[in-house]
């Protein structure tokens, strides 16, 4: 089964719940902690790893804090779970390590499962954080897209 770390979890949650506040406020590990209840400590290290590869700025001091360091309409969910936990990859032989696998020459499942590795990754792509951010519906566009939609 394909999951999402709880790291990549909290990640996205953290640039989610950023998203949804003004622009100029800066917010601190505890706060978005408490906000959704999970470990201060791990959200951090999750939030400084964020901060090392620029989609958050980070503010030291008394008012200091997270925040988004651009636009949430321009950071995607691929963007989010690379960061903290590295490439995605459905299956070991996708990885494109130098280690040759011992199945190569009679594999017959190499080629469909990367394209479906490949779809995945499309689609993290496709979702922007700001498509998460919760908005009033009342304000909601009637022809509005799906989030996702899966074709079989």
């Amino acid at each position: 089964m394909l999951r999402l770390t709880k790291k990549a979890d909290y990640g996205v949650m953290a640039l989610k719940y950023l998203a949804e506040q003004p622009p100029s406020v800066a917010l601190s590990a505890k706060d978005i902690a408490e906000a959704y209840h999970i470990p201060q400590q791990l959200l951090a290290k999750v939030l400084q790893r964020l901060a090392k590869v620029g989609l958050v700025r980070s503010t030291a001091g008394i008012n200091g804090g997270y925040a988004l360091s651009r636009d949430a309409g321009s950071i995607t969910v691929f963007e989010v779970i690379a960061a903290v936990d590295g490439p995605l990859f459905l299956t070991a032989c996708s990885s494109g390590g130098a280690r040759a696998c011992d199945l190569t020459d009679s594999c017959t499942i190499k080629e469909p499962m990367a394209r479906v590795n490949d779809s995945i990754v499309d689609l993290l792509r496709g979702i922007r954080i700001g498509d998460l951010v919760d908005r009033d519906p009342r304000h909601a566009f009637a022809g509005a897209q799906p989030l996702v939609s899966i074709r079989m």
